[in-house]
């Protein structure tokens, strides 16, 4: 996996191995968990917890791999920051 961040003060490209996205999602604080919930929709955001992050990334490992390259997340905001997740 990939994760290239750009603006106008950073440039970063993050390589990081499939595998270890288990992990990420454990070092995800629970504050960051709890914005996100309460950013979404209501029937949805109550829905998403650390729990369903790492039962989803298990689930999907298998099919991600088959993907590689598969380009997952592509934002780029009006004040010019791009954010991309390639597999």
């Amino acid at each position: 996996m990939r994760i290239v961040i750009r603006s106008k003060d950073v440039r970063l490209f993050i390589p990081i191995p499939l595998r270890l996205a288990g992990v990420a999602i454990a070092c995800i604080p629970e504050r960051a968990v709890r914005e996100m919930q309460n950013s979404l929709p209501a029937p949805y955001g109550k829905d998403i917890d650390k729990k369903f992050l790492r039962q989803a990334y298990r689930e999907s490992y298998h099919v991600l791999r088959q993907f590689k390259g598969l380009e997952i997340i592509n934002v780029t905001a009006h004040d010019g920051t791009y954010v991309s997740v390639r597999l």
